[in-house]
């Protein structure tokens, strides 16, 4: 009698295993091994910054911001431009149209009586790329128109009253252009 418990014992036991294992695999969804995913590709890295060098004497477009005029501005006072379209070397922009460029009043005169005209003349001292500073050259003096001889012939038609002839004033009006240089190779950092 042992043996046929014995018997009974192990197939209920072998029936309550195969109905766990038959539950088990109801329960859980079927996993079939799936394929391989590729991996995604790494974002491409931004292009790294470049140093470009800027030959001596590439033209640089500019023009006024500032209003400049030899009636009000005197020596030492500094004036804004901005660059009046790309500059590129080799194809690839180094200077951005729109760039800012500073320069300075070297000399003002007001006009005077006698006919004698006003005079301004400006330096332009560099243009900002960046962190890079550029120095520029260009010399842009300009003269009024004189009116000494009108002076002198109202002098002898009106006498002393003839010596009130004033000349003009100097005036750089805002969008006024004027071409600049580099003033030495430069170096600068140009992003792609």
């Amino acid at each position: 009698m042992k043996s046929t418990f014995f018997k009974a014992l192990l197939i209920v036991v072998s029936g309550v295993t195969a109905a766990t294992t038959l539950a088990q695999s109801a329960a859980a969804p079927a996993v079939s091994p799936s394929p391989p995913t590729p991996e995604a590709a790494p974002p491409a890295a931004p292009a790294a910054p470049t140093k470009v060098r800027i030959p001596e004497g590439t033209e640089v477009a500019l023009v006024f911001i500032d209003a400049l005029s030899s009636a009000t501005n005197g020596e030492g006072d500094r004036f804004t431009l901005r660059t009046d379209g790309d500059v590129k070397i080799g194809g690839q922009v180094v200077i951005k149209s729109g760039s800012i460029a500073v320069g300075t009043v070297t000399n003002s005169r007001k006009r005077g009586y006698m006919g004698k005209a006003g005079e301004l003349n400006v330096i332009l001292n560099h243009v900002t790329v960046g962190d890079d500073r550029i120095k520029l050259r260009a010399s842009k003096g300009k003269t009024g128109d004189a009116k000494v001889g009108a002076t002198v012939a109202l002098t002898v038609l009106f006498g002393p009253v003839g010596l009130l002839k004033r000349g003009h004033d100097i005036e750089i009006k805002p969008g006024s252009p004027i071409t600049a240089f580099v003033e030495e190779a430069t170096e600068v950092t140009v992003q792609p």
